[in-house]
This record gives C-alpha cells, structure tokens and sequence, in this order.
C-alpha cells in the first residue's frame, strides 16, 4: 500500500512532498509527537518549498545574468563610490517593480554597475519576477537575427513578457538610425508592462549626444528617464582594488 502510494506522489511529480514523506517515514521518532494535521502542513509545506526553488533555478537559467550569485549582502557600501544604502535597501523591496519603473546605473569602467544591476536581478528573480540579461549589442545583434529568420513578433513577445530587463554597456558602441529605432520599439513594447536596468559609462546628459537622431533621443530618453530612480557610482575599478597580488610580490 505505502510503496503503491509512494509510486502515485512520484507519477503527480510532487518531489517536495515525496522526499518529505520519505524522511518522515525513515525517522519516525523526529515526528512522532506531530498530529496528522501537523505531518500533512509539513509535506504540502516542503512540496511549496520545492516547487520554488525549482522555479527560481529555472528563472536564473532563462535570466542569463552575467553573475548569478550575488546578492544584497555582498554590495560594498564604501563612502568613496556614492553608493547610498537607503536607496538601494529601498530597491530591494521591489516596489519599482511593481509600478514598472527603471533603474539607470551609470559611472566609470570597473565601479561595479554589471555586479549591481545582477544583484537587482537576483532580488527580482528570489521575488518571483522574471528576469533576462543582456548587453546592448547582442540585442541589437538579436533584433536582426530575429527579422532575417522572420522570427522578429515571436521574440518581441518574448522581451514583453519579462519582467525586468537587463541591458548592459548602454552607450559602449554607437547606434545607427535604425539601430536606435529598434531599441525604441523594444522599449515601448515594454512601457508599463515591465522595468528595465540600464548601465552606461556615459553620463546621463550625453545621452543625447550618443543619439545621433532628435527625435529619437527624446522618445527614447523620456520613456527611460522619467520614471527611473538614477544612481551614479564613482571611485576606482573594483576590479583593480580586487587584484590579486603579482607573483612579485606573493614571493618578495
């Protein structure tokens, strides 16, 4: 009967509640004082548990995150990289999810803007959000793959539906008219449907240089400026603070 009972919870793929099960059963005396009310509260519970921890392994995949392990506690607050903790604490809510505002993340090479806006996507994504990654020329790269292969409304439904999108090294390579107007329609497929992060080397006031078209700056700048909370990192490369020391001087 139990081996039979044991092979249905396998077909229904309830892999939480199986191994719960089979804990309780193989120590009885861990759980000999739990009612039954309390036994079953404690396989739907770990059943939940394993079904969103899959889900959250299976969102990380899609996510593509460029870091897929860090998270809000391993964000160095120094004082010389204008990195305030309240904001980011605030952001680490996810309310500016939920309204489907933007996060610009701007500063020198090295300052941590990549690290910090996949911090942001492992918070969103440990909340149940959806998340995708990219630099802004693979999406570019992406777009006209996708309109050769005559798959451009299929994989624009994809970007739709994410949540929060990542676009990486925003202003890195210049755009053309066309290119420009991609990333616009991109945009506002999304615009009150989902957030996005961007991260640029480039000041938020040359963006508009970097657009070599008006109107397009203006359209796009105003759908991605107005609602974003803005955080403007400052100091030296983290990487080169984190280098570790030359053979010369392991050795000296």
């Amino acid at each position: 009967m139990l081996n039979h009972t044991i092979d249905q919870i396998t077909v229904l793929k309830l892999h939480g509640l199986k191994a719960a099960l089979l804990e309780q059963l193989e120590q009885p005396g861990a759980y000999a004082e739990m009612s039954f009310e309390e036994r079953i509260s404690h396989l739907i519970d770990r059943e939940v548990l394993d079904r969103n921890n899959r889900r959250t392994r299976r969102m990380l995949r899609v996510s593509r995150l460029k870091h897929k392990s860090v998270f809000p506690e391993d964000v160095d607050y120094q004082a010389a990289r204008n990195l305030q903790r309240s904001v980011l604490q605030s952001l680490f809510q996810n309310r500016w999810l939920q309204e489907h505002h933007n996060v610009v993340l701007t500063g020198p090479t090295g300052t941590g803007k990549t690290f910090l806006a996949c911090v942001l996507g492992n918070q969103a994504i440990a909340s149940g959000y959806t998340v995708y990654y990219t630099r802004i020329g693979p999406l570019i790269a992406d777009v006209a793959l996708a309109r050769a292969e005559g798959t451009y409304p299929r994989w624009m439904k994809q970007m739709a539906r994410f949540d929060l999108l990542i676009l990486d090294d925003f202003g890195l390579t210049s755009l053309t008219t066309l290119q420009a107007q991609e990333l616009l329609e991109i945009i506002e497929e999304r615009s009150g449907r989902g957030s996005h992060i961007f991260t640029s080397q480039l000041p938020v006031k040359e963006w508009y240089a970097y657009f070599k078209n008006p109107t397009l700056a203006d359209a796009i700048m105003d759908r991605i400026i107005h609602n974003a909370y803005r955080i403007n990192l400052k100091g030296e490369s983290m990487r080169k603070l984190k280098k570790p020391a030359s053979l010369s001087d392991t050795f000296s």
